[in-house]
């Protein structure tokens, strides 16, 4: 037996420490997240603040021209209307405009070729056309006249 008695009479067990992991293949991978990452984060921040922030806002008036959802993917409202001072007068001046929201792409279907007042925000930058082809999207949209 032994003198100490925390030493027991098995035999030592060697132990060997686990394989180190190289360290260059886990930087390797830290460099390829941070490639992968930084881009998405810059993209999706970019998005964020141009469609967050409004350059400008305002009114235009005129008769709607036309209105339709279109694109490969990403589906939009695209539209436009004819502003003149007089109908018929001049040469009308076309004013595009894109909407996100389905009812008011509906309400302005339902104004098709009458006369109309949109409020819209004009959002400068926006990457890529899977938002709008326009700056300017429509918010309100009211019937002037009968």
């Amino acid at each position: 037996m032994a003198d100490n008695p925390d030493e027991s009479d098995a035999a030592p067990v060697a132990t060997t420490p686990p394989p180190a992991k190289p360290k260059h293949r886990s930087r390797l991978v830290k460099i390829l997240l941070a490639i992968l990452l930084i881009p998405i984060v810059v993209v999706a921040l970019w998005i964020w603040v141009a469609l967050g922030y409004t350059y400008s806002s305002g009114e235009r008036a005129g008769y709607v021209q036309k209105i339709s959802k279109k694109g490969w993917l990403c589906k939009t409202w695209e539209g436009e209307i004819a502003q003149t001072p007089l109908p018929g007068a001049v040469t009308p001046q076309m004013f595009a405009f894109t909407v996100r929201s389905d009812s008011i792409a509906h309400v302005i279907e339902e104004y098709a070729g009458k006369q109309v007042s949109l409020t819209y925000e004009q959002h400068v930058g926006i990457p890529t056309s899977c938002f709008g082809d326009t700056q300017y999207f429509v918010t309100k949209v009211r019937r002037i006249g009968a």
